[in-house]
């Protein structure tokens, strides 16, 4: 059994061009590409050591550590990737005043160190997705990014010089078609590898075909986590800011954007045609709650039944929020 004192303990800096790779809090750095060679080079230095490699971090960089964190998890290592915001201000509470790619790193390497003792690590490593969640998140997210330049075409459409507009509508209309067929292929995606869990989920209000493919691509989770931690997970729990005598408001914060967004649209349409988040979300406006807090919480009422009935494994019926707290 490997001692203590001799795991290692790895942070990398991850940016679009390079991985700095730091083996402990101490020793000189290493840049790597972020590249197929580089991430080949990085998997070849630490495999000699991989009886004493603990925990690999790399801090999430807008999708830019997915290639590394999945080649690193496929053999073999624990990896672990952390939300910017905590790897910052962890360097800084550690003194680390000046920001660049190797102190980060070596940073990193010292949180990987903390996180390995906490008893929240099992929850934290890094979980490989199956080639169908990987092939269904790279839809959404294209078709996210496709929307999102619908949108900006039809706002230059209205302000646009005559001569242009056709030009803008030509664009308008591949887009749309493009974002049929990922529809399309989403949706045969889906019937394909995830028809058992959505089948549970038949006749939900609100939980469309678009929130279904987000969920099943980007919150594989669902079905397995308590209601508390997959409301921490997405982002929809309200959260404590208490200290001493002090009682703050509870926030909701963190969690997966994607995720939350397409919960957004199904709490927007579920508290209008689901009796029971109906009824959820007209009690909370008649005691007072803003209309947004009162949807933030039905997105969580929503999650939670979701996250309930995939755990059960039995078809939702109507009543079934009575029953969630799994």
């Amino acid at each position: 059994m490997t001692n203590a004192c001799q795991l290692i303990f790895v942070g990398i800096d991850v940016s679009k061009a390079t991985l700095e790779l730091a083996l402990d809090d101490n020793a000189k750095t290493q840049t790597l590409g972020n590249d197929d060679a580089g991430i080949q080079t990085l998997i070849a230095q630490l495999k000699p050591l991989a009886e004493r490699v603990a925990v690999v971090l790399l801090e999430a960089t807008g999708g830019l550590e997915q290639p590394a964190a999945a080649a690193l998890c496929a053999h073999g290592f624990a990896v672990m990737v952390v939300n910017p915001r905590q790897a910052h201000d962890f360097a800084k509470a550690l003194g680390y005043l000046s920001k660049t790619d190797s102190t980060d790193a070596r940073a990193l390497s010292q949180f990987a160190r903390t996180l390995h003792s906490s008893e929240r690590r099992e929850r934290l490593l890094y979980k490989l997705a199956t080639p169908e969640q990987e092939l269904l998140l790279a839809m959404v997210t294209r078709r996210s990014q496709l929307v999102g330049m619908r949108v900006a075409e039809s706002n230059r459409l209205t302000s646009a010089h005559a001569s242009q507009r056709k030009g803008i509508q030509v664009h308008l209309k591949m887009l749309d078609r493009q974002i049929g067929q990922i529809d399309d292929d989403a949706q045969r995606h889906l019937k394909d590898h995830f028809k058992d869990k959505l089948a549970l989920l038949k006749g939900l209000k609100g939980v469309g075909a678009g929130t279904q493919a987000m969920l099943m691509a980007a919150l594989p989770e669902l079905g397995t986590l308590s209601h508390r931690e997959v409301a921490k997970l997405v982002g929809v729990a309200p959260l404590n800011c208490d200290s001493g005598s002090f009682k703050g408001k509870r926030r909701t914060w963190g969690g997966r954007a994607n995720v939350r967004a397409a919960l957004y649209m199904a709490a927007l349409s579920a508290a209008r045609f689901d009796p029971a988040i109906k009824a959820f979300y007209e009690r909370l406006l008649a005691a007072g709650k803003p209309k947004k807090l009162a949807l933030v919480a039905c997105m969580h009422k929503l999650l939670t039944i979701m996250n309930a009935v995939i755990k059960s494994g039995r078809p939702w019926q109507p009543g079934y929020p009575q029953q969630t707290n799994a």
